[in-house]
Parts: C-alpha cells; structure tokens; sequence
C-alpha cells in the first residue's frame, strides 16, 4: 500500500513576531482628544464665571474709581490721577483708625490660644465632648447682625451684664459702651466669643488628623500630655496655625459688622472699613473711598506675604 503522506518536509513558520503580540492600539482621533481636554474647562466655566463676574470685576471697577472723583451716584466721573492716594497718605486722620484694630489684634491672640487649648482637650476622650464642641462651634452660626443687636442690650447700662454683675454683689454705674477704651474691649471680646467656633474647628480638625498610633508610642514612651502636645500636635497642626494667624491679622484689620452694628464707629470705636463706608455713603466720596479699600487690600497681601516669608508653610513628617 502506498503512503501518499508527505514526509521530510519542515513545518510552516509563523511569522516573526505575531505569536504573542498584542495588537498596537490605534491613536485616539483628534477630536476625541480635544473633547478630553477640554472637559475640565466644562465643569470650572460655571464656578470661573461666577468668580469673575462678583469678584474680580468689582476688583477692577474698586481699582479704576480709585483714580476718579466720582461721588457714587452722577453719571459723569473724572480722571484724578493718584490725587485720592496723595489725600490718604497726607491725612493723618484716615490711617489713625488703624489704633483701633490694635484692641481685636490683642482678641484674636487671645482667640487663638483659646481655641487651640479647647481643640487639644475635646481631641481627647473626655465626658460631654460633642455638646462642648457644639457649644463652642454655635456663636459662629448666628447671624452676625443678630449678634450685634444683642450684645448691645448686654452692654446697655442696666442691662444684662449690670444684672449678673450685681446678682455677685457687683454694683457698676460705668457705661460700656460710652468710652473708647470699654467700648473698643467690650467690641473685642464679642468677636472673640463669635469666632472662637471657627478656630476651634480649623484646629480639632488639624488634630484629628494626626495619626493616633503616633499618641499610643507616646504614651508608652511615658510621655504626658504637655509632651504630646508639644512634640506631636504642635508641629502637626503648623500649617493651620498659619493659617489661623493669617486670617486673624487681616481681620483685625478689616473689623466692619459688630462695632458698624452695635456704635456706628462712635466713641472712639471706628474702624478704617467704617471710614470708608462712610466716605462712599455718608460723605459721597466714593473715588477717596475706592482708593482706601484698595490700601487696604494692598496692607492685608503685605502683611500675608511677611507672615509668610517668616513662618514659611514647611511640609510636616510626624512619622
């Protein structure tokens, strides 16, 4: 029987390279590219919108009515050139207001150092800790105006601090708010019981997010709780601090709605935003107005930037 079955024939080879190979993936058309590049921009158009329609807009506008004498209600303004700038720098007056931020300047020390103690406690396992932090974080929730028709009732001669002062034995016929120095320290501890909540969040959030087994080394180290503090929750909660300290310092500065509220910027307790509220309102100088917000937000970016240059935001490693 013949065998037809071809023999000493090699088998075919594939070819070099296609076994095993993954096909190469076709570029993306370049439409589809553009699409997702263009994505992102999509979702920031809305929220950019809003923040240059209601911020930086009116930020040029405050900028190009600084160099004009409009008074805020004629149609027709005037070029003035820097002349708004010269009557602020020559005036001694404008700028004496700024002694005033020197009572919230001491508050806000005062604010901080309170917040930062009550942070470190609540942190810990303590009794009741939730209430005491709603307790703490509640003033900062009410309305600011409400705020300031209130405490001026409890600083009213006769009103209710004269009433608990006197349930103490405690007879006072001075008047709070009728001197700059009572009226200034009274307006200052309101706006440190205001916002006392703020710091204290900004605070026990920073210390929570420290890792707890870096405490549990600790405590085996047999470090107490001034030494957690110092070596574990200081150098954690640092770039909050800064943080802190740059807020209070231009809110020293920029005090508007409890002294405009509860004085009007009498007795002595007129802050430079009140002044400039009423050159633009009360005095129809809304040119000389412009020009020192416009001071003002230069000295808060100084200030920002000097804090910033001697408390530099290093990156902290506790681990």
């Amino acid at each position: 029987m013949t065998d037809t079955t071809t023999t000493g024939q090699a088998p075919a080879k594939a070819p070099t390279g296609a076994v095993g190979a993954a096909p190469e993936p076709a570029p993306a058309p370049r439409t589809a590219r553009l699409r997702r590049g263009a994505t992102p921009w999509l979702f920031l158009l809305a929220p950019l919108a809003l923040l240059i329609v209601f911020t930086y807009a009116p930020i040029a506008n405050m900028v190009a009515y600084s160099f004009t004498d409009w008074d805020g209600v004629s149609p027709e303004l005037h070029y003035t050139g820097a002349e708004n700038y010269a009557e602020l720098l020559t005036r001694s007056d404008l700028f004496e207001v700024f002694w005033v931020s020197g009572y919230y300047l001491a508050a806000s020390v005062i604010q901080i150092v309170a917040a930062l103690y009550f942070a470190t406690i609540l942190s810990f396992n303590v009794r009741f800790r939730n209430f005491f932090k709603g307790v703490l974080f509640f003033p900062y929730l009410i309305n600011g105006v409400a705020i300031g028709f209130v405490f001026l009732y409890f600083f009213q001669h006769g009103g209710t601090l004269d009433s608990v002062l006197g349930l103490f034995g405690v007879q006072t016929d001075r008047a709070w708010l009728g001197t700059p120095e009572s009226a200034n320290t009274s307006l200052a501890a309101v706006s440190v019981w205001r916002y006392l909540g703020l710091n204290f969040v900004l605070f026990l959030g920073a210390i929570q997010s420290i890792p707890g087994e870096l405490y549990e080394a600790a405590e085996l180290d047999g470090a107490n709780r001034w030494h957690q503090f110092r070596h574990i929750v200081a150098p954690g909660i640092k770039p909050v601090l800064s943080l802190t300290v740059i807020l209070s310092i231009s809110g020293s500065l920029s005090v508007f709605e409890i002294p405009y509220i509860m004085t009007g910027g009498a007795t002595g307790t007129e802050t430079f935003v009140i002044q400039t509220v009423k050159l633009a309102f009360q005095f129809n100088k809304t040119g000389l107005a412009s020009a020192a917000a416009v001071v003002l937000l230069l000295i808060v970016l100084a200030v920002t930037w000097v804090q910033r240059r001697l408390v530099p935001d290093d990156k902290v490693d506790l681990a």
